[in-house]
């Protein structure tokens, strides 16, 4: 759980002071006519969010919307699964659960770091390809983040909180978003083959809850990340002048 609270903190934060923003500061959305402010100008998706978190599965708009193959789907959960980014947060959460010791039958040192590592990626991987691949195909659900883009800075993040409970279907309908709560619920029970240690209930809805936590907190950082682009190239630009 405290992995989950310093997500929350470290993206909230941020978040939370771009509500205080001017709404002008909103990025443009596809299709609405550019102003004749030169910041305004079309951004490019970012694929790595601070350059290491993957940003694969966000779209900046449902207009003209089109649902995915689950080929595409199956592209979006491998682009996740094998990114150098989720690769280097497996490494990360793997040494704060050695420093905790978080599964005291991994035991110390190197050894005890590989088995560490080898779950946490093995956490990402299977979360990944369970709600980005087999229940969105399974499900008709369709596993990206859509990008409101516009008004309030609290109405988006209750926006991007939302999208957790609440997604799009193949159909263009919305509705309860099962790819992610059983996606992630199948996950955490495939992980007690590897978790000797951690096999109760409480561990298991611990885990759950830390991951959904996890996943909110990216939904937040995908919604608001072209902000934080934008106002650094505007910060950028302006030392150089």
């Amino acid at each position: 759980m405290r992995v989950s609270r310093l997500c929350f903190v470290s993206v909230l934060l941020p978040a939370l002071a771009l509500c205080q923003q001017p709404a002008q500061d909103q990025p443009l959305q596809p299709g609405t006519p550019k102003t004749k402010d030169s910041d305004a100008s079309p951004q490019v998706e970012s694929k790595r969010i601070f350059g290491i978190i993957p940003n694969f599965r966000t779209s900046p708009s449902l207009d003209n919307y089109e649902p995915l193959r689950p080929a595409e789907k199956f592209k979006i959960a491998s682009q996740d699964a094998f990114d150098r980014g989720t690769v280097a947060l497996a490494a990360l959460f793997a040494g704060e659960s050695q420093l905790t010791n978080a599964t005291p039958s991994f035991g110390q040192g190197a050894a005890g770091y590989g088995r560490y590592f080898a779950t946490s990626y093995a956490d990402y991987w299977i979360g990944d390809y369970m709600t980005e691949f087999i229940y969105p195909t399974l499900l008709h659900q369709d596993p990206r983040y859509f990008r409101k883009g516009t008004g309030s800075g609290l109405g988006r993040l209750g926006y991007a909180v939302g999208q957790i409970f609440w997604t799009h279907t193949d159909s263009g309908g919305t509705q309860f978003n099962y790819s992610e709560w059983v996606g992630n619920s199948t996950a955490v029970a495939i992980s007690n083959a590897y978790y000797p240690d951690n096999r109760t209930v409480s561990n298991g809805v611990s885990k759950l809850v830390v991951q959904v936590s996890v996943d909110t907190a990216s939904n937040i950082l995908k919604e608001f990340w072209p902000d934080f682009e934008r106002k650094f190239s505007r910060k950028h630009r302006k030392q150089q002048n």
